[in-house]
């Protein structure tokens, strides 16, 4: 046969069987740091730890060490060594045995490729894999395959995994001695096993160290640094952190092995530590998560779902960054942010803490006093519940949860049917972590709220506004004032950074304690409870949250950027415009005659409705002030819209307790309960 005719053999037979890849596509997913460095990794389908490895990923000295020991003519043979044949040949002969192989690295990976028994026909196909290999792929390839497949005992492939098992770190750091272990050990991967046979491991990188002095590739000196190197002992566990966002990353991935995030890998470990520290003397079944977040990128910069994902008396699976709580008083800077741009309220408008109803609501503080006279700055550094719910009154709770809405932030309300109340001010609806700290970055972003960005390829977006610039300025700068819990005014001190726009929050019962600070810089948010939701009495966001939280900001640069302050006494565009026209500018405290209340039903009642027959009379609603039109709903279901009448006409469907509710254009509201009999 010509060579033509050959040639064309050699290509149908490539195109026929082309080399068998599956094992070098089935590789572990690596959720990595925004560095590059691992976080997570996970087996393969074959529950191997398989790392993908290119040869410019590894130190230059253990592909020397590699080239000097298994294949010196790498670079000038075409995948069989014919010199190297004739050596071992020649060596076999003479001892009677097999004493020497002639594989080449390529030869190698056609083997890794396609694990076959020993045997001489075994051997021609790996000869020819080896030139196919070479025909399609440079040499920096082949090398990087290699690198990806080489076994290292139990269930360890590949010079990254092994590199990570046996000394902790990536392949491009390694030395001397252990570049030359990682080079002897895929020789005989079972017998040559470091933490099963350190002295048989330890002979063995000898041996390549040696044979890299005999080729020139490494000095005797270093060599002999090298050999008083102790072999380690025990395998190091691969990287396990911020596993609840790993596994969120690797559930919706589109066939990427390597999956790079915004998080800080040093910073990660540190808040788990912490995290991890500072949960012990808890109730044993508490948890605790957070969020530290980059103001500039949005980019997450920690992420802990738990204190630990492995603990089961602590629901550590359960991911509470993204587990629904009710945040207490922790959204109360955004009713007042809301108050600033609507105009009723400015930062020295005085409001009246005191016993107040609205309708068949009562609320109260969470010291169950009252203070009096003072204050919108003063009222919401001290988190105070009634001046908060006046403010809501007046912006109105509908279009504040619509407003939460629309920049991204779910409410999630105790039933499907109801309709956000007053309530919602102190924990009356629910959020999770993750939408809450969205929202407080919002704050040191000029009042815009965009997703938070958890990995560095996600979309650019501008956001969607919530509060103006002002409005959001004079909200941090209020909160820059808060008062820090006991101990942390000298430690901020002693650091020399900025203040921190604190805000705590602690629902019903003890359930859920909050914390989030604001700087120009960064955002942190924690939250501390039971997963199970059961009460932690005595546990609340100023004495368990934010002592943590402040621990988080001392893992952080001490350059958090600008203050917000100061906190000024100047009024918004549209309360300026309100008093200029000789409006009235009274404090929000002060019950306003438009105030939209239920004439009828005034509060919870017992109505005698059902004739002898068992049909219900047609019962009157009627209410008054508030802006129309109004609209009116029976246990969360509209029944009418009033464009003018502020009555409206219902018949009861049988008996039963029903709730009444009222709301005007501007989302205000006021209910009661009625039951039917």
């Amino acid at each position: 046969m010509s060579v033509g005719g050959l040639a064309g053999a050699a290509l149908l037979l490539d195109r026929l069987c082309p080399p068998p890849l599956e094992r070098l596509a089935d590789l572990s997913v690596t959720v990595a740091d925004r560095s590059g460095q691992p976080l997570r990794v996970y087996t393969n389908a074959a529950g191997a730890w398989r790392l993908p490895v290119e040869a410019d990923a590894v130190a230059p000295l253990f592909l020397d060490l590699l080239l000097a020991y298994e294949d010196r003519r790498f670079y000038r043979h075409a995948g069989v060594d014919p010199l190297a044949a004739l050596r071992a040949f020649g060596q076999n002969l003479g001892a009677g045995r097999v004493v020497s192989g002639a594989s080449t690295l390529t030869m190698q990976v056609a083997r890794l490729l396609e694990p076959r028994p020993r045997s001489l026909s075994a051997k021609l196909i790996e000869a020819a894999r080896a030139a196919q290999l070479e025909w399609r792929y440079d040499k920096r390839a082949i090398l990087g395959m290699y690198l990806t497949l080489a076994p290292y005992g139990g269930n360890v492939e590949g010079v990254r995994a092994a590199a990570l098992t046996l000394f902790g770190k990536a392949p491009t750091e390694l030395d001397a001695a252990e570049a030359a272990l990682l080079v002897a050990l895929p020789q005989s991967p079972s017998r040559l096993r470091a933490d099963r046979f350190p002295e048989r491991a330890r002979i063995a990188r000898d041996k390549v160290l040696d044979r890299a002095v005999e080729a020139g590739a490494l000095s005797a000196k270093a060599a002999a640094e090298a050999k008083t190197e102790p072999v380690p002992s025990v395998r190091q566990p691969l990287p396990a952190s911020a596993p609840h966002l790993a596994d969120a990353l690797r559930a919706r991935r589109s066939g990427e092995t390597i999956l790079t995030t915004t998080v800080d890998g040093g910073l990660q470990r540190a808040v788990e530590a912490l995290a991890r520290r500072e949960v012990a003397p808890l109730n044993q079944r508490a948890g605790m998560a957070a969020l530290v977040v980059d103001n500039r990128t949005r980019a997450v910069l920690a992420y802990l779902g738990s204190s630990d994902a492995l603990d089961e008396d602590r629901r550590g699976p359960i991911d509470m960054v993204r587990a629904v709580r009710s945040p207490g008083s922790a959204l109360k800077p955004f009713i007042y942010g809301l108050g600033f741009d609507d105009g009723l309220i400015h930062p020295l408008t005085q409001v009246a803490d005191v016993s107040t109803r609205f309708g068949d609501y009562a609320p109260r503080n969470f010291d169950r006093g009252f203070t009096g006279d003072l204050t919108i700055e003063e009222a919401l550094q001290r988190s105070l519940n009634i001046p908060a719910v006046l403010v809501l009154d007046r912006v109105g709770p509908l279009r504040f949860a619509d407003a939460l809405r629309r920049v991204g932030a779910r409410l999630v309300l105790p039933s499907r049917n109801a309709v956000p109340g007053l309530p919602v001010a102190l924990g009356g609806a629910s959020i999770n972590l993750w939408d809450m700290t969205t929202l407080y970055s919002g704050l040191a972003r000029g009042g815009m709220v965009a997703p938070l960005r958890l990995q560095p390829d996600a979309a650019e977006e501008g956001g969607v506004r919530l509060l103006s610039p002002s409005a959001a300025q004079q909200v941090r700068a209020i909160l820059e004032g808060s008062p820090p819990p006991p101990g942390i005014v000298q430690a901020q001190a002693l650091r020399g950074a900025g203040p921190i726009a604190l805000k705590t929050g602690t629902s019903y019962g003890f359930r859920d304690a909050w914390a989030f600070g604001v700087t120009e810089r960064y955002t942190v948010g924690v939250w501390v409870g039971r997963p199970d939701g059961t009460p932690s009495p005595d546990r609340y966001g100023r004495n368990t949250a934010a002592p943590l939280l402040f621990q988080l900001f001392d893992l952080l640069p001490a350059d958090r950027g600008r203050p917000a302050g100061p906190v000024t006494a100047e009024a918004p565009p549209e309360l300026l415009r309100r008093l200029q026209a000789g409006e009235s500018g009274q404090a929000v405290g002060v019950r306003q005659p438009d105030r939209l209340r239920l004439v009828f039903p005034g509060g919870d009642m017992v109505v005698e409705a059902l004739g002898p027959d068992g049909r219900a009379d047609p019962l009157t609603f009627s209410a008054t002030g508030g802006r129309r039109p109004l609209s009116w709903l029976i246990d969360g279901r509209r029944i009418a819209l009033s464009p003018i009448a502020r009555e409206v006409v219902w018949r009861p469907e049988g008996p039963g307790p029903v709730r009444v509710t009222v709301l005007d254009a501007d989302g205000r509201s006021d209910s009661a309960l009625v039951d039917v009999r």
